[in-house]
This record gives C-alpha cells, sequence and structure tokens, in this order.
C-alpha cells in the first residue's frame, strides 16, 4: 500500500475512534459527523491507491468511489451508498440550521457502524 493510502487509512480508524468516543458522551451530531469523516477517508485511500489520484471534494469522491467500486462483485448496496447517506450528517452537523433537521442517538450509532463496515471493507479491499 502507498504511503498517502495508508495515511488516509490511518485517518479514518482515528475518526472511528473519535465517533466512539463522542457517541459515549452522547453528541450524536458530532458522533456521526465523525463517522462520515472515516468512510471519506477510507474512501480517499481506495482512490489513491487504485488511480493515485487525490480527490479534495466530497462530491468528487463520491463519485470517484463509486466508479471505481461498481464492478466489484464484493461491494454491497450499504458500502456502494453509506458516503452518500452520511454525507447528511456532515451537512445537518456542519450547516445545520433547520431545527427540524436532528441526529438522534439511534441514527449515530448506526452510522458508526456502517463507518466501521465501510473502513474494513475498504482495507480488505486493499489487502
Amino acid at each position: 500500500m502507498r504511503t498517502e493510502a495508508a495515511e488516509f487509512i490511518a485517518r479514518a480508524h482515528e475518526d472511528l475512534s473519535d465517533a466512539r468516543s463522542i457517541a459515549g458522551i452522547n453528541l450524536p451530531k458530532v458522533a456521526a459527523r465523525s463517522a462520515y469523516y472515516a468512510a471519506f477517508h477510507a474512501a480517499e485511500a481506495l482512490i489513491f491507491e487504485k488511480s493515485g489520484k487525490s480527490i479534495k471534494t466530497h462530491r468528487g469522491v463520491r463519485t470517484e468511489f463509486a466508479r471505481l467500486t461498481k464492478d466489484d462483485p464484493r461491494t454491497s448496496g450499504e458500502i456502494a451508498s453509506f458516503l452518500g447517506y452520511a454525507y447528511q450528517f456532515k451537512e445537518i452537523s456542519d450547516y445545520g440550521t433547520d431545527a427540524t433537521k436532528t441526529i438522534a442517538m439511534p441514527d449515530a450509532e448506526a452510522a458508526i457502524t456502517l463507518a466501521e463496515e465501510f473502513v474494513r471493507w475498504v482495507g480488505a479491499a486493499l489487502a
């Protein structure tokens, strides 16, 4: 694995650890955001390893990850859709002013579980 990809994976694991810790103090909005970033950085690792490209925008990472994994039979629907699904947590956490759009702790916990699966999947794909 290239150094840059390994660094992205390390960052993904840090984000997962942060997400678990933050969930432990009952801050679901921030925990779900960290779960999203874990998957985002894992996707960056896969993209860099497979293409040599470093993509910085969220949309660009989602698009390139989808392109690189669309024909991989190991890619489940949850893996394929997680970045797009979890991006809503980042938006709510970073920009949310609508009081009707909140993140409940069960949603944050589910996001963390899916992010863990996403990071594991990328790790296996890169092995």
